[in-house]
């Protein structure tokens, strides 16, 4: 089933590119994979929520807002490569978390990104992964996200 498919069948529509708050491309292809930048979960263009996980945003809704940056990633993956379906699988998944000093459910909240990427692309989309928490991220954003994604 091709990716397009998979995310309709999801009732899954990918956000338009996000678009960069500095310098930089929202994604790169290179040697056979698309590397993007770290992306916030805009939402229409919003934020949904600033702050510090364990200290005014829920784990839960920091899961959710993985979840959506995993989505902005594609798309911005799936712009870079020419189409979604273009896209095979996940190689690798780097999640930041803005917590305070004693919350360390980190990998929780980044599963987010992690489940619908495995949900979206099967076995093509296991990946290794790393999930920091770290005290701030840009804009007060509470989770950023970057993926490596593996090309057809």
């Amino acid at each position: 089933m091709s990716v397009s498919a998979r995310l309709a069948e999801l009732g899954i529509e990918l956000p338009a590119v996000a678009a960069p708050v500095a310098a930089y491309v929202p994604a790169v292809v290179r040697d056979g994979l698309v590397y993007t930048s770290g992306q916030l979960p805009f939402s229409d263009g919003v934020l949904p929520a600033t702050g510090k996980v364990g200290a005014g945003v829920d784990a839960d809704d920091a899961n959710a807002f993985a979840r959506t940056c995993a989505l902005n990633a594609l798309a911005a993956a799936a712009d870079a490569a020419g189409g979604v379906d273009r896209i095979a699988g996940v190689l690798r998944v780097g999640g930041f978390v803005a917590s305070v000093p004693d919350f360390t459910g980190q990998p929780g909240v980044i599963n987010g990104a992690s489940v619908v990427l495995g949900e979206i692309f099967g076995d093509a989309g296991r990946h290794v992964r790393a999930a920091v928490g770290v005290p701030v991220l840009p804009l007060d954003s509470p989770v950023e996200v970057e993926v490596t994604f593996i090309l057809a």
